[in-house]
């Protein structure tokens, strides 16, 4: 999915993101879409890019965030009650449907 405004370096920067996250197991269409959105970020910092959104110039990179925002912890940011509820679902946790976030979470090895 390389684009005609990206350079060569933008280039090969999306395809080690792009097989780094399938080798961790995601799916072709999810890898692809997370190397572009950080790719044309980088870009957007770099000033390469002729349009910014505030959220692109602002906070960490997403090399320094680390996967902060991805959903995986508790508190706030974390996953939502219904997405504890989902995997407990998918887990077939007994007493799902009564639990709380907090309670969700402890049922799922995540505290």
């Amino acid at each position: 999915m390389p684009q005609q405004a990206w350079n060569s370096r933008r280039e090969r920067q999306y395809e080690h993101i792009k097989k780094s996250q399938e080798e961790r197991g995601t799916s072709e269409d999810r890898a692809e879409e997370i190397a572009a959105r950080t790719v044309n970020k980088n870009r957007a910092r770099a000033g390469e890019s002729e349009r910014a959104s505030r959220t692109s110039l602002r906070g960490k990179s997403p090399q320094e965030r680390g996967g902060h925002r991805s959903g995986k912890r508790l508190g706030p940011g974390g996953p939502t009650r219904e997405q504890l509820y989902n995997e407990a679902r998918q887990r077939n946790v007994h007493g799902r449907s009564k639990m709380t976030k907090n309670e969700l979470a402890k049922a799922l090895g995540r505290t």
